[in-house]
C-alpha cells in the first residue's frame, strides 16, 4: 500500500494511460479524483470501479476558470491533493501547409496550456502544505521528431522543459515534479493504427523502428513508472527528471534484420 491515505488528482483519468494510473494508484491505497474532459459517466465508472472513495469530475483543462473550479471542488471533497498527474492530451497530425489554425490552437491549448493550467491551480495548495508530487505525461515525441506531428512534438517537448523548470522552482517547497515520456502505448487514441488493415503499413513501419520488438507498450508499464515516482519509498530524491518509457524507440535508428 505505497499510497495509503494519499489523494491523487488525475486529468485524462477516464481512459487510456490516465485510467490505468488511477487504477494502479487506487490498488496501492490512494483515493483518486478522476477527471474526464466532458463525459462524467466515464469518470464516474472508473471511480466506482477503483473504489477508495474515489470520485469522477469533468473539466476542460484548456479553460483556467473551469480548472480552478474543479481543483477547488476536489480540495473541498477530499481536504487535500497529494499527487497531481497531468495525463490529459490529444494526438493528431499537423502537417505543415495543411493544418488549420483551430487544430493547432486546440493542440497547444490542451496539451501544453492545459497541463500548465492544472499545475498552476494545484501548486499553491501544495506549497501551503510543504509537500506534493506532480507527474506530467509527456511523450517520446518530445525527445524524438515525428514527421507530420510538429505541433504534437512541440507541446510534449514543452512539457519536458516545463517539468525541469518547475522542479527547480518548487523543490524547496517539498514538491516533486517529474515527467514520463511514453512511446507507443496501447490506448483508445491509437486503436485504429493497431486494428485497421488499411493502416498496417504504418504499424509495420513502427515495428521496424522499435528495438524491443514490442511495438506498443501496455498502459500498466507507464502506470508503474508513475507509481515509482509517486511513492515516498522510491521517488524521494527525484526532481525534474524525464523517464522515457518507449521500448527503445528513442534510442536511435533501428531496422530489423
Amino acid at each position: 500500500m505505497e499510497l495509503r491515505n494519499k489523494v491523487a488528482l488525475i486529468t485524462g483519468g477516464s481512459q487510456g494511460i490516465g485510467e490505468e494510473i488511477a487504477r494502479t494508484f487506487a490498488a496501492e491505497g490512494a483515493t483518486c479524483a478522476v477527471i474526464a474532459s466532458s463525459n462524467i459517466r466515464k469518470a464516474n465508472k472508473v471511480a466506482k470501479d477503483i473504489k477508495r472513495k474515489s470520485r469522477g469530475y469533468t473539466c476542460d483543462v484548456s479553460k483556467p476558470a473551469e480548472v480552478n473550479k474543479m481543483v477547488d471542488k476536489v480540495i473541498k471533497d477530499f481536504k487535500k491533493i497529494d499527487i497531481l498527474v497531468n495525463a490529459a492530451g490529444v494526438f493528431y497530425p499537423t502537417p505543415a501547409g495543411e493544418t488549420k489554425s483551430t487544430d493547432m490552437n486546440r493542440m497547444v491549448d490542451i496539451n501544453l496550456k492545459g497541463n500548465w493550467n492544472v499545475t498552476n491551480a494545484v501548486v499553491p495548495h501544495m506549497k501551503s502544505r510543504k509537500r506534493g508530487n506532480i507527474i506530467n505525461i509527456a511523450s517520446v515525441a518530445g525527445v524524438r521528431a515525428l514527421p507530420a506531428y510538429a505541433m504534437y512534438c512541440a507541446t510534449k517537448a514543452g512539457i519536458v522543459m516545463m517539468t525541469r523548470a518547475l522542479a527547480t522552482e518548487v523543490s524547496r517547497d517539498g514538491i516533486h515534479v517529474n515527467s514520463i515520456s511514453p512511446g507507443n502505448t496501447e490506448s483508445p487514441m491509437n486503436e485504429d493504427i493497431r486494428t485497421d488493415p488499411e493502416l498496417k503499413p504504418v504499424l509495420d513501419f513502427m515495428e521496424m523502428l522499435t528495438p524491443s520488438g514490442r511495438t506498443y507498450s501496455q498502459p500498466s508499464d507507464i502506470a508503474n513508472t508513475a507509481l515509482f515516482l509517486a511513492s515516498p519509498k522510491t521517488g524521494g530524491a527525484i526532481y525534474g527528471a524525464n523517464f522515457v518509457i518507449d521500448e527503445g524507440f528513442a534510442a536511435g535508428l533501428f531496422v530489423a534484420s
